[in-house]
């Protein structure tokens, strides 16, 4: 049977690939910046049914080991 909706799991899954490949690609360096709120993103949550209003927050956590955060 098929999940209906945002799935966070695999939102960070490809993020964190997506980032550490683009990363790699210019010399372990790379610029993002977060469109929308970075947390307690709850608009996203009511427009995307399953969206977690902090998984940008734990995409960070996630690559915590692998990147420098600067706010």
């Amino acid at each position: 049977m098929q999940k209906d909706g945002f799935d966070n799991d695999q939102y960070l899954q490809e993020q964190s690939a997506a980032i550490l490949e683009r990363a790699a690609a210019f010399g372990d360096k790379l610029y993002l910046e977060f469109g929308g709120k970075l947390g307690f993103d709850y608009h996203a949550a009511r427009v995307l049914p399953g969206y977690d209003p902090n998984v940008k927050l734990k995409l960070l956590q996630h690559l915590k080991d692998k990147i420098d955060i600067v706010i």
